[in-house]
């Protein structure tokens, strides 16, 4: 029988952990933290219930790998990665392995709250199953130019460098960004990385030299 539900927060930095405790005791949630990745898995077993906040870069096992060692013990756990600036790619590659999400430092406390919920919805229903067909008609519905854009929105790649790859400026990147959001109905980078994902879109090469 699973344990009632925890949120497992896994981060080395002592102020971040405290933070994380003190906002999701008081949403209500019980909460363990853990300082390493290898102090999570130390007291790791099947019956969990939950889902793990991570940090993406941590010394000894980072995000990543936490996320693949849970795919090889066949978790139930979901697990949202926390990324700095400059780590989109690393989150996204943590996605491709099985993680249900991220959000970027310094974060919003109801983005947080979100993005909890939904890893929380996904443990209790998991198996994810094939994309639903509202998700495919949402990226089906971008122009062509805007898809384009959004391959490379999902690789981590900032809007100077969409705007080189694509020889158009930044301020028409920013404008297609601008309209698949709202076409995605999402308001941030990490639901739009969470629904591409899902639909299959696979994201661009960078240019060499």
């Amino acid at each position: 029988m699973n344990l009632p539900e925890k949120i497992f927060i896994i981060d080395d930095d002592d102020a971040v952990r405290a933070s994380l405790c003190a906002l999701l005791e008081a949403a209500g949630f019980g909460v363990a933290a853990f300082a390493s990745a290898a102090a999570f898995l130390g007291s790791y077993s099947a019956d969990l219930a939950g889902c793990i906040v991570a940090d993406i870069r941590m010394p000894e096992m980072d995000g990543l790998e936490l996320q693949q060692e849970l795919v090889r013990r066949r978790a139930r756990l979901p697990l949202i990665a926390m990324t700095g600036h400059g780590d989109v790619p690393l989150a996204v590659r943590a996605m491709k392995e099985g993680a249900v999400d991220f959000i970027e430092k310094p974060f919003d406390a109801d983005d947080l709250l979100a993005a909890i919920e939904r890893a929380l919805e996904i443990s209790r229903s998991r198996p994810a199953g094939p994309p639903g067909q509202d998700v495919l008609a949402l990226v089906e519905s971008l122009t062509s130019r805007e898809k384009q854009v959004l391959e490379h929105l999902v690789a981590g790649h900032p809007n100077k460098v969409i705007a080189y790859e694509l020889d158009i400026s930044p301020r028409t990147v920013e404008v297609h960004r601008a309209h698949l959001m709202e076409k995605m109905k999402v308001r941030s980078l990490p639901e739009v990385v969470r629904i591409a994902l899902a639909a299959g879109v696979v994201p661009a090469e960078k240019r060499t030299g």
